[in-house]
């Protein structure tokens, strides 16, 4: 008896093991951290409240969707060039250790240039409250309209930020369809969440 409890916990340590190392895991877990508190974030449940959380739904995650379909695509250009173009060098390997250690960088930078008192959350919440404001086209009256003023806000706004670097980097290094299906999972989470009421929420978490 004492045998199988030892198999069985050897057994669900290497599956476990095996899960974190999987493409899925990684990009899920990286996306829905980068996610929460995100500027995007705060977008999808301020649009909620002046739309529907149906549309802001949709709409946000058509623009993420589509985002993080052109992220793997772009870390997967990286992963096609041949060994021999960089004479040895894997460029694939080298993208990614540049897109993680900006996404590093820039996580760092937000925190030592905030002010005492302040939050990263504040600022990214201010930043989309007046990109929210700033929409006149968001409070069209037909269903279509909006869909596609919150595609655009919120594609405008996840271009270039953390979690599209880390997918680029994760689908440079990883399976690109397990990392794709990991980070639109998150993104899927992460704007239920927000479109929920996690906006308010959000503001009380360090």
């Amino acid at each position: 008896m004492y045998g199988g409890a030892i198999t069985m916990a050897s057994t669900t340590s290497g599956l476990l093991n095996r899960l974190t190392e999987t493409g899925f895991y990684q990009a899920f877990t990286l996306v829905f951290l980068s996610e929460i508190g995100d500027k995007t974030f705060f977008i999808a449940g301020l649009l909620a409240m002046k739309t529907s959380k149906l549309a802001s739904f949709l709409g946000s995650m058509g623009a993420l969707g589509a985002m993080t379909v052109l992220s793997v695509l772009i870390g997967q250009i990286f992963h096609a060039v041949p060994s021999g173009f960089g004479e040895g060098i894997p460029l694939d390997d080298i993208a990614a250790c540049i897109a993680f250690a900006f996404f590093g960088f820039k996580t760092l930078k937000d925190a030592l240039d905030m002010e005492e008192g302040e939050s990263v959350m504040d600022e990214e919440l201010a930043e989309a409250e007046e990109e929210v404001e700033n929409s006149d086209s968001v409070k069209r009256t037909t269903a279509w309209g909006q869909l596609v003023s919150i595609f655009a806000l919120v594609f405008a706004a996840e271009f270039g930020d953390r979690s599209f670097l880390s997918t680029i980097a994760l689908s440079a290094a990883q399976n690109p369809v397990s990392v794709g299906v990991g980070a639109i999972a998150a993104h899927g989470v992460a704007t239920g969440i927000a479109v929920s009421g996690g906006s308010y929420i959000a503001k009380y978490i360090s």
